[in-house]
């Protein structure tokens, strides 16, 4: 029974510790393609955060810094994706797939510069903190498995009032409204004079802020360093659970929450199973390709998402 219970405990902290990127990113997911802008370019967002938020920590030894740098260096390039979609008016799909291959190539090339190496210098003193690491008894079972389930980092219970916040913000504001309208009836809403171009252009870049944060948190709490391989496929298992979740937040949620679990999995059966490393590894991937293949036809896609959208003249 002590056994059942230590193994639940880790499952749990497994979970927590691997949904908080996807859920960053798919949040910033639903902002740019609820507003009518596909963004793929999610993964190289997240992998330029990575890089950013390991790198600024290492330097400033500050986390929080490193963080928050994080988020707008996933932002710029959220910016370079709406001036290329939003204002050029080019293939939203082409565009995000150039992110994902700039995003991981410009943060190779300044490794390379400040660390002479692909992989930045481990974080010592500057991960992100874990919260309530003292307040359980680990002596007990009960108090190692609270431990596991509530010692966990802050990225994780900051990204849950992130969810909260954004459901608020699509669901219980005018700019909300407005940009689910925008993803709706674009020339509808230029009529009632909202500028869809400058509500688009916002939806990306905080889009790109969000997938930001998200590449931190791996490599400011999952690991301490920033390498090649170390946001690969997290990005479109993200838009994958956008997709699950109906375009919603609440949805996103759920849908990392499944995702998270299958990696929080591979960790336990990875510790006890004697099954081959490999071919746990591949339980998150196939997990994401069967809820493509059961959800994509089921969800309400926004009318306008990828759409070029050109203003009356």
């Amino acid at each position: 029974m002590t056994g059942i219970i230590n193994s639940l405990g880790i499952l749990l902290y497994a979970t927590l510790v691997y949904t908080p990127p996807l859920l960053y990113a798919a949040l910033g997911s639903c902002f740019s393609e609820v507003s009518g802008v596909v963004n793929i370019g999610i993964e190289g967002m997240m992998t330029v955060g990575a890089f950013t938020g390991a790198t600024v920590a290492f330097f400033t030894g500050n986390p929080w810094i490193g963080f928050l740098c994080a988020g707008l260096a996933g932002m710029l390039f959220g910016l370079l994706h709406a001036i290329a979609t939003v204002k050029l008016g080019a293939d939203q799909t082409i565009a995000g797939t150039a992110i994902n291959m700039l995003g991981p190539g410009v943060a190779i090339m300044i490794a390379m510069v400040l660390f002479n190496s692909t992989d930045t210098e481990p974080l010592l003193n500057a991960k992100l903190p874990r919260l309530f690491t003292t307040v359980f008894d680990k002596n007990t079972v009960l108090g190692r498995f609270l431990d596991n389930v509530f010692a966990q980092y802050a990225s994780t219970y900051l990204v849950f009032f992130v969810v909260i916040l954004v459901w608020f913000i699509f669901y219980k504001t005018r700019f909300g409204l407005r940009l689910r309208a925008c993803g709706e009836h674009p020339k509808a809403c230029e009529t009632l004079g909202i500028n869809v171009i400058r509500t688009r252009f916002i939806c990306v870049c905080i889009s790109g802020l969000l997938a930001g944060l998200g590449g931190a948190c791996v490599t400011m709490a999952i690991s301490n360093q920033f390498r090649p391989i170390s946001i690969v496929g997290q990005g479109f298992i993200a838009i994958a659970a956008v997709i699950f979740g109906k375009f919603k937040p609440q949805g996103a949620l759920l849908g990392c929450l499944l995702f998270g679990f299958c990696s929080g999995l591979k960790v336990v059966l990875g510790d006890s199973s004697g099954v081959n490393m490999q071919l746990l590894s591949m339980i998150p991937y196939v997990v994401t390709v069967i809820v493509l293949i059961l959800f994509v036809g089921k969800s309400h896609v926004p009318s306008a998402n990828g759409k070029p959208y050109v203003k009356a003249k």
